[in-house]
């Protein structure tokens, strides 16, 4: 069964601009090592995860919101449209084999929080979390040291500095559990 790559990001980064370009390789790599991606499927960092993927014929799933007024990306290759954004981080973190948190702000914070605190209370199964930017290295250092004077399982998220890295930990990562 093929494996799916949830990536969570700004909708804000446009073409030509680092956050965009990275996230363009992202997707493409992850298609070049065989995995689907799932996003938010709307603009921005989103809309560039998903364009890397099908241009490199892998699936680009976007989990939007019904009535929103968001124009999603016209990379999708799948939309799955939800009625409110409950539906929508539920849907987003079901589809994910694994995580990538790339640059962003509050609504990335809360996905990626969201899938941090369902592992902490058990109710989903540990699974690969890769980040990118100083910006989470530093946030998931501050969490990992309440985590650990909590008794929790701390370390979840590995942070690297480039696509390629990201894309190589998760092939082996995801390779090693099947």
């Amino acid at each position: 069964m093929k494996k799916t790559i949830t990536i969570f990001g700004s909708s804000r980064p446009n073409e030509g601009e680092a956050e965009y370009d990275t996230a363009y390789n992202l997707g493409r790599l992850l298609a070049q090592k065989g995995f689907d991606v799932c996003t938010g499927g709307y603009q921005g960092i989103m809309n560039a995860v998903s364009r890397g993927a099908a241009e490199n014929g892998a699936e680009a799933i976007g989990i939007t919101i019904e009535g929103w007024g968001v124009v999603p990306s016209k990379y999708l290759t799948k939309e799955i449209k939800c009625a409110n954004l409950n539906e929508r981080l539920e849907k987003l973190v079901s589809a994910g084999d694994a995580y990538v948190v790339l640059q962003g702000g509050t609504g990335t914070l809360l996905e990626l929080a969201l899938v941090w605190e369902l592992i902490n209370k058990r109710m989903l199964k540990i699974k690969p979390i890769a980040s990118h930017s100083v910006m989470w290295k530093e946030i998931a250092a501050i969490i990992d040291k309440q985590l650990t004077i909590e008794k929790r399982v701390a370390g979840l998220i590995r942070n690297f500095s480039t696509p390629e890295e990201i894309a190589d930990y998760l092939y082996h990562s995801l390779k090693e559990n099947d």
